[in-house]
């Protein structure tokens, strides 16, 4: 389904009335957020809003946030799914050759089985956030291929039944739609990735399989190297039902106006696409003017999510400022989520709901 021009700029404009309301100190706090579209007496939640149009509304989150208990009990009731930021990562799981630690993933997993969410799971190959036993040394070809297949086996298997996806292979591209120069590529070469895809299905024939990227929601470069790749494993008859697109952005690059196009276009291939790790962020100090922008563009993304039939959901990375990551990694940016450091709703927050309240 489309969205017309007319809805558009009348959902933009609840954007920016937000942003307003949000500077004069309206439509702030709790009260604000409970002051929302009701449904049978209670809060309609993001979760309750996506799912009329048959997707989920999740956030990433971490465990050293979980003794956080205003943050626990707001990620529990707004969405239905959870990511893991970390705790599934490689370091994390496999810290020694051949020896699990499955404590952070699984602490999620039951976080997420007490509040009735479903689990992404994040990540299996990735060249980054491995252990030093993987980096630190020269393999051959057999012994990395018979570590990366243990390894991706005994965490699907771990987690079989109680995850709905797996990111399989994260990041495998450069800008320019080369491959990335990883350990695995540079050892194993472009086959890694299908092999990974078999591994991992062998595991958990049940389970979604995904490729996933920063930087690919526009049609360009990157984007295109993995259309190309989607084709070639499809036709080879490689396990692969979606692609992952990350959602990084920033408002200094500019909104990635053929978003709604390239969904649209890996569906006609059959896969499954969805927006894994939302956020925008901005140059600090955030003002009203940068806030309503922010707005408009999440309103943008979840409904060109909503147009695409195999978009099948939308996650933010985490729901809260407080526990952003942009700070720490892009200096001087920031504010890049719909909760405020305080747990309150920005006008991001209000244009979501304005996306996806729409009939």
């Amino acid at each position: 389904m489309r969205t017309t021009t007319r809805s558009r700029t009348r959902l933009r404009l609840a954007g920016a009335l937000a942003a307003v309301l949000v500077a004069a100190g309206v439509a702030t706090g709790p009260a604000a957020q409970a002051g929302e579209e009701r449904h049978g007496g209670h809060h309609r939640t993001l979760a309750d809003l996506a799912q009329r149009h048959g997707r989920y509304f999740g956030s990433a989150t971490d465990n050293p946030e979980l003794t956080d208990a205003a943050y626990t009990s707001l990620l529990g009731k707004e969405f239905d799914q959870i990511t893991p930021g970390n705790g599934m990562k490689w370091y994390a799981t496999e810290p020694e050759p051949g020896v699990f630690d499955w404590t952070a993933g699984d602490e999620i997993v039951d976080l997420a089985r007490a509040n009735h969410q479903k689990v992404r799971g994040h990540t299996l190959v990735w060249h980054s956030q491995l252990p030093d036993w993987v980096t630190s040394r020269e393999w051959t070809a057999a012994e990395l291929r018979a570590v990366l297949k243990r390894h991706i086996q005994t965490e699907v298997r771990h987690y079989r039944g109680k995850v709905f996806a797996w990111d399989v292979v994260n990041e495998a591209f450069n800008e320019d739609g080369t491959y990335r120069e990883s350990v695995f590529y540079k050892t194993l070469g472009p086959g890694y990735i299908a092999d990974a895809l078999r591994w991992a299905h062998q595991a958990d024939p049940r389970v979604k399989l995904y490729l996933n990227d920063y930087n690919i929601e526009a049609v360009g470069p990157k984007s295109d190297a993995y259309y190309r790749l989607a084709k070639e494993l499809k036709a080879q008859g490689v396990p692969l039902d979606g692609i992952g697109f990350q959602t990084h952005l920033a408002l200094q690059y500019g909104y990635p106006d053929t978003l709604e196009d390239n969904l649209r276009r890996f569906s006609r291939l059959g896969l499954d696409t969805a927006l894994t790790e939302v956020d925008i962020r901005m140059q600090l100090p955030a003002d009203a003017e940068k806030l309503a922008t922010q707005a408009d563009w999440y309103q943008r993304l979840t409904e060109s999510c909503l147009a695409v039939r195999r978009c099948v959901g939308i996650t933010l990375w985490d729901y809260t400022d407080k526990y952003s990551w942009i700070p720490a990694f892009f200096e001087g940016e920031g504010a890049a989520l719909p909760w405020d450091e305080q747990l309150a709703p920005k006008p991001a927050y209000f244009a979501i709901r304005a996306a996806l309240a729409r009939k």
